[in-house]
């Protein structure tokens, strides 16, 4: 058997997020269903996480095991031949025995970009969080300052999470503006449902001057009498880089 490893881009918009759901199309249910066209095999894919309804990616990597002996060119070049415009196979590769996409992965770069224009944006309104007024970004930059590192993100989590810990580590938040475009970034060894876009809806607040920096530790210790902010809208956040370890891959 071998193990083929896709890396796939997407825009989320018109799926009800990565996983097969009874509710509706699924990103992995189109890309298997062309999977199985392609080879003639029922294959399952795996994947390095998951992304909800209206999120995107540029690099979710998932893998599969084939009988099959198709060349790696027609995983990529065959799979986008049957895959719909908002997905494609931007790479295949064959990987060693035991490799497991979600289990192998070390970390993750997920963007969340917010539009700051007066006027809305129809190249921007399925891919941007359209927010007018002012922020403060040293404020900003001071909250998620405190949020790198090794934390308890229980307060940052939807309440359909089903992770076993709530303990993760941030490796780094950064502010990249763009024009009109602000994005933030957050790396980290991986992130609860919902977890980032309740960090965004968090900073946002702060850096509206409508939540005192001091909520953040308190929101890490679990503070009961604290929420975090409202969750960002799902079109503005975007999987852009998953990083398998180094010495094995």
């Amino acid at each position: 058997m071998r193990t083929i490893l896709l890396t796939l881009e997407y825009r989320g918009t018109n799926y009800i997020g990565w996983q097969v759901q009874p509710n509706g199309l699924s990103v992995q249910e189109v890309v298997e269903t062309a999977l199985a066209e392609l080879s003639g095999e029922t294959l399952r894919i795996h994947s390095s996480g998951r992304t909800d309804a209206g999120v995107h990616a540029r690099c979710m990597l998932a893998h599969f095991r084939t009988a099959g002996d198709l060349p790696l060119k027609a995983f990529r070049d065959g799979l986008n031949s049957l895959l719909p415009q908002d997905i494609a196979v931007r790479e295949a590769r064959e990987m060693p025995e035991g490799f497991h996409a979600r289990y192998d992965a070390r970390g993750k770069w997920y963007r969340y970009t917010l539009y700051r224009g007066q006027v809305r944006s129809p190249l921007h309104a399925e891919t941007a969080w359209h927010l007018r007024g002012e922020l403060s970004l040293p404020a900003m930059r001071q909250a998620a300052e405190i949020l790198v590192g090794q934390h308890d993100f229980r307060a940052f989590r939807s309440s359909s999470c089903a992770a076993k810990t709530t303990n993760r580590e941030i490796f780094s938040v950064e502010f990249v503006e763009e024009g009109d475009l602000l994005h933030i970034d957050f790396r980290g060894s991986g992130f609860l449902k919902n977890m980032i876009r309740m960090l965004v809806g968090t900073l946002i607040q702060v850096g509206q001057e409508r939540r005192p920096l001091s909520d953040i530790p308190e929101l890490l210790c679990g503070n009961p009498d604290l929420r975090s902010g409202p969750t960002a809208p799902a079109h503005g956040l975007c999987l852009m880089e998953v990083w398998l370890d180094a010495d094995k891959f």
